[in-house]
């Protein structure tokens, strides 16, 4: 199943400039998502992230991944629960066995790959990939929660 920013944004409450996922090129729900970001000189973190030397922030590609992640578990949520969704928000619980491998510049497509490690009631556990050009450049586990707002 692919998504388009603008079927993106009836799932998630970021806009810009946080709104961190431009689409999703594959799901199966319960199980993995993969979707990606266009990495453009014109993001605001630019401004300061370095000047002269562009580089994404480690912390905005978790959050992408976390984005993404939240896509994938209220997509898999029951067409019941998926009713309700506009009542719902994904809250991020915690990041583990986080690592940066590489740099992410400007011109960058940024690939997440995450796929879920544990599921139980309105908790998930992910798995989270970032990736360059079929290079690893971002690892790590995520807890999430589906609450209501």
């Amino acid at each position: 199943m692919a998504l388009n920013v603008t079927q993106i944004q009836k799932i998630l409450p970021h806009r810009f400039p946080f709104l961190l996922i431009d689409r999703v090129t594959e799901m199966t729900a319960s199980e993995s998502i993969t979707a990606y970001k266009n990495v453009s000189i014109s993001e605001p973190v630019f401004q300061g992230h370095f000047p002269d030397h562009p580089i994404y922030p480690g912390v905005m590609i978790v959050e992408g991944m976390a984005q993404a992640g939240g896509v994938l578990a209220f997509k898999s949520l029951s067409e019941e629960d998926q009713k309700d969704i506009n009542n719902k928000v994904v809250y991020f619980m915690s990041i583990d066995k986080c690592k940066f491998r590489a740099p992410v510049t400007p011109g960058d497509k940024l690939e997440y790959r995450i796929t879920v490690i544990k599921h139980r009631g309105n908790i998930w556990m992910l798995k989270g990939e970032a990736y360059v050009d079929d290079k690893l450049v971002t690892e790590a586990e995520l807890k999430a929660m589906i609450v209501d707002k």
